[in-house]
């Protein structure tokens, strides 16, 4: 069977709301978890999901948790909880995913904060300062088509692994600008808490994500 992706936008944020684009890594409003928990009511392909990759900004982090709790692995969660489950899709945190811009609230909380909010995902893998907008991470065009290209052909290895297992499918939780260059697609504009799935084909050399 082939793999597909389904691509999420996360749910809503403070700022979305507030409108005050100041605050840095903004959390999601009680709205944006009640989202976030209708997403993963609503979301029939579950048992094909073997890895989610998720940006590392709290309001992508919290609508993977909160959407996700059957698909994931228990590990991620607080045994007392009983989310999670047994032998459940892998997560990984990916900083190519976080969104464009330099502002405060599209800019990542440092590792030691990530780690105090969310102490059962493991932030070790992040690079130290992953959130700072330079380089690689700059909103310049040029490097956010760069993160998407190599998000795009980390998804296809991820894919081609998953086929020797039982699930194929990849979740990719991210934000609304950056999904535009994900896909090549100016006009995506997915609700929050919305989701599309996709085909990982190519077109020469570069790895492409084809609508379904």
């Amino acid at each position: 069977m082939a793999s597909k992706v389904h691509l999420v936008r996360h749910a809503e944020s403070v700022h979305n709301v507030t409108h005050d684009f100041s605050q840095l890594d903004p959390e999601l409003t009680p709205l944006g978890l009640q989202q976030a928990t209708e997403l993963g009511q609503l979301f029939p392909p579950a048992p094909q999901v073997g890895v989610v990759i998720t940006s590392p900004l709290k309001r992508a982090v919290q609508t993977t948790l909160t959407a996700f709790p059957h698909i994931l692995d228990k590990r991620y969660f607080d045994p007392e909880s009983g989310h999670g489950a047994q032998n459940g899709a892998i997560l990984f945190l990916d900083p190519d995913l976080q969104e464009r811009s330099a502002l405060p609230c599209d800019t990542g909380s440092p590792t030691r904060v990530l780690e105090a909010a969310f102490p059962r995902l493991g932030f070790q893998d992040l690079a130290q300062g992953w959130q700072v907008k330079e380089d690689l991470y700059s909103p310049a065009i040029e490097a956010v088509e760069e993160r998407a290209r190599r998000v795009r052909s980390r998804i296809a290895t991820i894919c081609e692994d998953l086929q020797q297992q039982g699930r194929t499918d990849v979740v990719v939780v991210t934000h609304g600008v950056f999904m535009r260059f994900l896909l090549g697609d100016p006009d995506i504009d997915l609700p929050k808490a919305g989701w599309k799935s996709y085909a990982v084909g190519t077109h020469g050399s570069d790895v492409v994500l084809s609508p379904l």
